[in-house]
Protein backbone atom coordinates (compact mmCIF):
# COMPACT_ATOMS: atom_id res chain seq x y z
CA UNK A 1 0.00 0.00 0.00
CA UNK A 2 1.06 3.37 -0.70
CA UNK A 3 2.24 5.66 2.43
CA UNK A 4 0.65 9.11 1.14
CA UNK A 5 -2.88 10.33 -0.38
CA UNK A 6 -3.03 13.96 -2.23
CA UNK A 7 -6.27 14.81 -2.06
CA UNK A 8 -7.89 17.55 -4.73
CA UNK A 9 -10.94 18.90 -3.75
CA UNK A 10 -12.54 20.83 -7.13
CA UNK A 11 -15.20 22.82 -8.35
CA UNK A 12 -15.03 23.79 -11.93
CA UNK A 13 -11.17 23.89 -11.86
CA UNK A 14 -10.62 21.73 -15.11
CA UNK A 15 -9.22 24.96 -16.68
CA UNK A 16 -6.51 24.71 -13.88
CA UNK A 17 -6.19 21.19 -12.62
CA UNK A 18 -3.26 20.46 -15.06
CA UNK A 19 -1.51 21.89 -13.38
CA UNK A 20 -1.71 20.18 -10.32
CA UNK A 21 -1.61 16.83 -12.16
CA UNK A 22 1.71 17.98 -13.95
CA UNK A 23 3.77 18.23 -10.82
CA UNK A 24 2.46 14.78 -9.57
CA UNK A 25 4.10 13.42 -13.05
CA UNK A 26 7.21 14.77 -12.59
CA UNK A 27 7.33 13.74 -8.07
CA UNK A 28 10.62 11.95 -7.45
CA UNK A 29 8.68 9.25 -5.26
CA UNK A 30 5.96 7.54 -6.64
CA UNK A 31 4.69 6.27 -3.07
CA UNK A 32 1.25 8.20 -3.30
CA UNK A 33 -2.16 8.26 -4.65
CA UNK A 34 -4.10 11.21 -5.89
CA UNK A 35 -7.53 11.56 -4.94
CA UNK A 36 -9.87 14.05 -6.83
CA UNK A 37 -13.14 14.38 -4.93
CA UNK A 38 -15.19 16.69 -7.62
CA UNK A 39 -17.82 19.05 -5.43
CA UNK A 40 -20.56 18.86 -8.31
CA UNK A 41 -18.63 20.51 -11.33
CA UNK A 42 -19.93 20.94 -14.83
CA UNK A 43 -17.29 22.15 -16.78
CA UNK A 44 -16.08 18.68 -17.77
CA UNK A 45 -13.81 17.81 -14.88
CA UNK A 46 -14.98 14.39 -14.83
CA UNK A 47 -13.94 13.61 -18.35
CA UNK A 48 -10.42 15.58 -18.12
CA UNK A 49 -9.82 12.93 -15.05
CA UNK A 50 -10.44 10.20 -16.71
CA UNK A 51 -8.31 10.62 -19.78
CA UNK A 52 -5.37 11.21 -17.21
CA UNK A 53 -6.54 7.84 -15.32
CA UNK A 54 -6.68 6.42 -18.88
CA UNK A 55 -3.17 7.28 -19.35
CA UNK A 56 -2.15 5.04 -16.15
CA UNK A 57 1.12 6.49 -15.35
CA UNK A 58 -0.06 7.88 -11.57
CA UNK A 59 -2.47 5.72 -9.66
CA UNK A 60 -5.76 8.18 -9.40
CA UNK A 61 -9.58 8.08 -8.00
CA UNK A 62 -12.22 10.11 -9.07
CA UNK A 63 -15.44 10.45 -6.79
CA UNK A 64 -18.28 13.39 -7.83
CA UNK A 65 -20.53 14.17 -5.24
CA UNK A 66 -23.04 16.65 -5.40
CA UNK A 67 -21.69 19.98 -4.52
CA UNK A 68 -21.53 20.22 -0.57
CA UNK A 69 -18.83 23.05 -0.15
CA UNK A 70 -14.65 22.64 0.59
CA UNK A 71 -15.59 21.40 4.32
CA UNK A 72 -18.30 18.56 2.57
CA UNK A 73 -15.31 17.69 0.23
CA UNK A 74 -12.88 16.88 2.56
CA UNK A 75 -15.01 15.00 4.49
CA UNK A 76 -15.52 12.75 1.72
CA UNK A 77 -11.71 12.55 1.36
CA UNK A 78 -11.62 11.41 4.96
CA UNK A 79 -13.79 8.51 4.26
CA UNK A 80 -12.09 6.93 1.32
CA UNK A 81 -8.39 7.99 2.42
CA UNK A 82 -6.93 4.33 3.26
CA UNK A 83 -3.23 5.35 3.50
CA UNK A 84 -1.69 6.02 6.58
CA UNK A 85 -0.99 10.04 5.49
CA UNK A 86 -2.91 12.05 3.28
CA UNK A 87 -2.00 15.80 2.14
CA UNK A 88 -4.56 18.09 1.01
CA UNK A 89 -3.28 19.81 -2.58
CA UNK A 90 -5.70 22.59 -3.80
CA UNK A 91 -6.92 22.12 -7.33
CA UNK A 92 -4.96 25.94 -8.40
CA UNK A 93 -1.68 24.69 -6.48
CA UNK A 94 1.03 22.01 -6.98
CA UNK A 95 3.54 20.28 -5.72
CA UNK A 96 7.38 20.80 -6.09
CA UNK A 97 8.93 17.72 -7.76
CA UNK A 98 10.11 16.14 -4.47
CA UNK A 99 7.13 17.28 -2.32
CA UNK A 100 6.28 13.63 -1.55
CA UNK A 101 9.68 11.85 -1.63
CA UNK A 102 10.52 14.61 1.37
CA UNK A 103 7.31 13.79 3.63
CA UNK A 104 7.75 10.29 2.91
CA UNK A 105 11.58 10.30 4.20
CA UNK A 106 10.78 12.09 7.51
CA UNK A 107 7.87 10.53 8.02
CA UNK A 108 9.81 7.14 8.11
CA UNK A 109 12.31 8.59 10.32
CA UNK A 110 10.54 10.74 13.04
CA UNK A 111 6.79 9.64 12.31
CA UNK A 112 4.92 8.05 15.11
CA UNK A 113 1.72 7.84 17.19
CA UNK A 114 2.99 10.61 19.36
CA UNK A 115 2.18 13.07 16.67
CA UNK A 116 -0.85 13.73 14.46
CA UNK A 117 1.57 14.68 11.42
CA UNK A 118 3.93 17.16 9.56
CA UNK A 119 3.69 20.75 9.04
CA UNK A 120 5.15 22.12 5.99
CA UNK A 121 5.88 25.31 4.17
CA UNK A 122 4.05 26.76 1.19
CA UNK A 123 5.33 28.77 -1.12
CA UNK A 124 4.04 31.30 -4.43
CA UNK A 125 4.79 30.08 -6.91
CA UNK A 126 7.94 32.53 -7.87
CA UNK A 127 9.32 30.16 -4.64
CA UNK A 128 9.13 33.42 -1.91
CA UNK A 129 7.89 31.56 1.28
CA UNK A 130 3.88 32.31 2.38
CA UNK A 131 5.07 34.21 5.77
CA UNK A 132 7.61 33.10 7.93
CA UNK A 133 9.34 29.67 8.00
CA UNK A 134 8.69 27.46 11.05
CA UNK A 135 10.82 27.93 14.56
CA UNK A 136 13.89 26.08 13.41
CA UNK A 137 14.66 25.51 17.63
CA UNK A 138 11.58 23.53 17.93
CA UNK A 139 10.83 19.87 16.27
CA UNK A 140 6.82 19.42 17.07
CA UNK A 141 4.02 22.22 18.35
CA UNK A 142 0.67 22.30 17.48
CA UNK A 143 -0.78 24.34 14.64
CA UNK A 144 -2.53 26.80 17.31
CA UNK A 145 0.59 27.46 19.46
CA UNK A 146 2.62 28.52 15.65
CA UNK A 147 0.22 31.22 15.06
CA UNK A 148 -0.40 32.58 18.39
CA UNK A 149 2.08 31.52 20.83
CA UNK A 150 5.56 31.64 18.16
CA UNK A 151 4.43 34.28 16.22
CA UNK A 152 4.29 32.19 12.39
CA UNK A 153 2.61 34.00 9.79
CA UNK A 154 1.19 32.84 6.31
CA UNK A 155 -0.45 29.37 5.29
CA UNK A 156 1.14 26.39 5.85
CA UNK A 157 0.79 22.38 4.02
CA UNK A 158 -0.65 20.12 7.10
CA UNK A 159 0.20 16.40 6.42
CA UNK A 160 -1.81 14.20 8.50
CA UNK A 161 -2.33 10.57 9.98
CA UNK A 162 -5.37 9.78 8.38
CA UNK A 163 -6.74 7.68 10.80
CA UNK A 164 -7.21 10.92 12.83
CA UNK A 165 -8.42 13.15 10.10
CA UNK A 166 -11.41 10.44 10.03
CA UNK A 167 -12.52 11.98 13.22
CA UNK A 168 -14.06 15.26 13.76
CA UNK A 169 -16.68 15.02 10.92
CA UNK A 170 -17.80 18.82 9.47
CA UNK A 171 -21.53 19.66 9.63
CA UNK A 172 -23.50 20.30 7.01
CA UNK A 173 -25.66 22.67 6.98
CA UNK A 174 -28.91 23.09 4.79
CA UNK A 175 -27.64 25.64 1.50
CA UNK A 176 -24.81 26.28 2.71
CA UNK A 177 -21.34 25.79 1.84
CA UNK A 178 -18.62 26.61 3.71
CA UNK A 179 -17.13 25.30 7.26
CA UNK A 180 -14.02 26.97 8.69
CA UNK A 181 -11.28 23.68 7.90
CA UNK A 182 -9.32 24.83 11.10
CA UNK A 183 -12.18 23.12 13.29
CA UNK A 184 -10.78 19.65 12.58
CA UNK A 185 -7.23 21.13 12.88
CA UNK A 186 -7.85 22.69 16.79
CA UNK A 187 -9.49 19.84 17.85
CA UNK A 188 -6.48 17.18 16.92
CA UNK A 189 -4.42 19.97 18.08
CA UNK A 190 -6.05 18.90 21.76
CA UNK A 191 -4.93 15.63 21.67
CA UNK A 192 -1.39 16.04 19.98
CA UNK A 193 1.44 18.16 18.81
CA UNK A 194 3.07 17.60 14.77
CA UNK A 195 6.22 17.50 13.77
CA UNK A 196 7.71 20.49 11.77
CA UNK A 197 9.21 20.09 8.89
CA UNK A 198 11.06 23.67 7.07
CA UNK A 199 10.66 22.45 3.49
CA UNK A 200 8.25 23.44 0.88
CA UNK A 201 5.44 21.04 0.37
CA UNK A 202 2.94 23.30 -1.73
CA UNK A 203 2.98 25.75 -4.43
CA UNK A 204 0.23 28.01 -4.40
CA UNK A 205 -1.30 30.57 -6.29
CA UNK A 206 -4.43 32.42 -4.94
CA UNK A 207 -6.72 32.89 -7.86
CA UNK A 208 -9.41 35.43 -8.35
CA UNK A 209 -12.25 32.52 -7.65
CA UNK A 210 -10.75 30.64 -4.81
CA UNK A 211 -11.90 30.58 -1.61
CA UNK A 212 -9.26 32.59 -0.08
CA UNK A 213 -10.06 35.57 -2.05
CA UNK A 214 -13.80 35.07 -1.17
CA UNK A 215 -13.79 35.17 2.24
CA UNK A 216 -15.99 37.94 2.16
CA UNK A 217 -18.64 36.77 0.25
CA UNK A 218 -18.61 33.12 1.99
CA UNK A 219 -19.11 35.03 5.55
CA UNK A 220 -22.59 36.58 4.12
CA UNK A 221 -23.71 33.24 2.65
CA UNK A 222 -22.52 31.02 5.33
CA UNK A 223 -23.74 32.22 8.62
CA UNK A 224 -24.39 28.49 10.22
CA UNK A 225 -20.95 27.46 9.36
CA UNK A 226 -19.53 30.65 10.74
CA UNK A 227 -21.28 30.65 13.95
CA UNK A 228 -20.48 27.31 14.68
CA UNK A 229 -17.11 27.56 13.77
CA UNK A 230 -16.81 30.74 16.43
CA UNK A 231 -18.64 29.11 18.83
CA UNK A 232 -16.11 25.80 18.81
CA UNK A 233 -12.97 27.77 18.62
CA UNK A 234 -14.56 29.97 22.19
CA UNK A 235 -14.21 26.44 23.30
CA UNK A 236 -10.69 26.09 22.75
CA UNK A 237 -9.08 24.90 26.34
CA UNK A 238 -5.58 26.34 25.07
CA UNK A 239 -7.09 29.54 23.70
CA UNK A 240 -6.08 33.15 25.86
CA UNK A 241 -9.45 35.38 26.57
CA UNK A 242 -8.44 38.06 23.79
CA UNK A 243 -8.59 35.17 21.33
CA UNK A 244 -11.84 33.81 22.32
CA UNK A 245 -13.03 37.46 22.55
CA UNK A 246 -12.89 38.45 18.88
CA UNK A 247 -14.57 34.98 18.19
CA UNK A 248 -17.16 35.86 20.31
CA UNK A 249 -17.75 39.44 17.82
CA UNK A 250 -17.85 36.84 14.54
CA UNK A 251 -20.35 34.58 16.68
CA UNK A 252 -22.46 37.60 17.72
CA UNK A 253 -22.34 38.81 13.68
CA UNK A 254 -23.52 35.71 12.44
CA UNK A 255 -26.17 35.13 15.06
CA UNK A 256 -27.19 38.84 13.83
CA UNK A 257 -27.14 37.75 10.27
CA UNK A 258 -29.46 34.08 11.27
CA UNK A 259 -32.20 36.58 13.49
CA UNK A 260 -31.15 33.78 15.74
CA UNK A 261 -32.71 35.31 19.50
CA UNK A 262 -31.15 32.53 21.24
CA UNK A 263 -27.65 33.10 20.62
CA UNK A 264 -26.93 34.51 24.22
CA UNK A 265 -28.00 31.29 25.67
CA UNK A 266 -26.26 29.34 23.18
CA UNK A 267 -22.92 30.25 23.49
CA UNK A 268 -20.00 28.42 25.03
CA UNK A 269 -18.86 31.63 26.98
CA UNK A 270 -22.46 33.71 27.34
CA UNK A 271 -20.52 36.66 29.40
CA UNK A 272 -17.80 37.17 26.97
CA UNK A 273 -20.37 36.99 24.21
CA UNK A 274 -22.55 39.61 26.36
CA UNK A 275 -19.95 41.89 25.98
CA UNK A 276 -19.01 41.37 22.68
CA UNK A 277 -22.63 42.05 21.28
CA UNK A 278 -21.77 46.19 20.34
CA UNK A 279 -19.02 44.60 18.57
CA UNK A 280 -20.38 42.17 17.13
CA UNK A 281 -23.20 44.30 16.06
CA UNK A 282 -20.80 46.96 14.62
CA UNK A 283 -19.34 44.26 12.41
CA UNK A 284 -22.60 42.86 10.93
CA UNK A 285 -23.40 46.54 10.03
CA UNK A 286 -20.03 46.92 8.23
CA UNK A 287 -20.46 43.67 6.47
CA UNK A 288 -24.26 44.41 5.46
CA UNK A 289 -23.35 47.73 4.20
CA UNK A 290 -20.25 46.61 2.10
CA UNK A 291 -22.84 43.87 0.59
CA UNK A 292 -25.48 46.88 -0.27
CA UNK A 293 -22.41 48.64 -1.70
CA UNK A 294 -21.04 45.86 -3.93
CA UNK A 295 -24.10 44.93 -5.02
CA UNK A 296 -25.07 48.46 -5.89
CA UNK A 297 -21.81 48.73 -7.87
CA UNK A 298 -22.78 45.48 -9.80
CA UNK A 299 -26.29 47.20 -10.55
CA UNK A 300 -25.35 50.17 -12.27
CA UNK A 301 -21.89 48.41 -14.35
Amino acid sequence: MKTLTVFTPTFNRAYCLEKCYQSLLRQTSMDFIWLVIDDGSTDGTKTLVNSWIEENLIEIKYIWQENKGMHGAHNTAYKIIDTELNICIDSDDYMPDDAVEKIVAFWKKHGSAKVSGIIGLDAYTDQAIIGTKLPENLQTSTLFDLYYKHGVTGDKKLVYRSELTRQYPYPIFDNEKYVGLAYKYYKLDQQYEMLLLNEVLCCVEYLLDGSSLNMFNQYRKNPKGFAFYRKELMKLPFASLAFKFRQAIHYVSSSLMLKNRKFLSESPIKSLTFLAIPFGYLLYVYIQQSSFRKLFVLKIK
